[in-house]
């Protein structure tokens, strides 16, 4: 594998992890997280929107990586 082709892969992967936080930061928007929380703890809330979006995106974008991954290997199938 040449290194150009690395450096492609790799700018993939970081464009569809970033790709899948924001949709997953734009999705738990809609869910309101503040009651769970006590009243007043708007940074908290905020802290856990941003790390959930990112558990979330990084597992989506990895799935999709993993299938995009699996999909070219089934040449080798046949």
């Amino acid at each position: 594998m040449l290194a150009t082709d690395l450096a492609i892969e790799s700018i993939i992967a970081i464009s569809v992890h970033l790709f899948f936080i924001a949709i997953a930061f734009y999705g738990l928007q809609s869910v309101r997280l503040d009651v769970v929380f006590k009243k007043g703890h708007v940074f908290q809330v905020q802290v856990m929107m941003i790390l959930l979006s990112l558990v979330i995106g990084t597992t989506a974008g990895n799935f999709f990586l993993q299938l995009m991954n699996w999909s070219s290997q089934l040449q080798y199938l046949f």
